[in-house]
């Protein structure tokens, strides 16, 4: 359904040193640097950070939450704590398994420095 996601940030070379060490624990490589963005490629899609190009500030999407799947629930823990110590907040309540109207998952949620909300999501079997 998507080709990629992008957000904002107001500082790039921070946002770059937190994605990299945040989604380097779901197997995903260094960001590429394209003048004022970075981009994650992987074959299921695009993840990119960007200042905004009308040059006005970056702010979060109220509401608003970008879900990364993880394999297994030991992912989600390890894509969490490399988030905090990169120079996220951890949110919500705390990581662990939740049972809904989509079965059972293990789910564990951050904000980026920016205050993009950020979520790591393994469906359990």
């Amino acid at each position: 359904m998507f080709s990629h996601v992008m957000i904002g940030t107001n500082d790039l070379e921070r946002a770059k040193s937190f994605y990299d060490a945040l989604l380097g624990t779901l197997g995903v490589g260094p960001a590429m640097v394209d003048r004022h963005r970075i981009f994650y490629r992987t074959p299921t899609g695009v993840f990119a950070v960007s200042l905004p190009i009308n040059g006005e500030p970056a702010t979060f999407a109220n509401g608003g939450t970008v879900g990364f799947a993880c394999s297994s629930p030991e992912q989600a823990e390890a894509w969490h704590a490399a988030g905090v110590a990169a120079g996220g907040t951890t949110c919500e309540e705390p990581p662990g398994v939740r049972d809904g109207g989509m079965g059972r998952m293990y789910l564990a949620y951050l904000r980026d420095p920016d205050g993009n909300k950020l979520c790591a999501l393994h469906r359990m079997g």
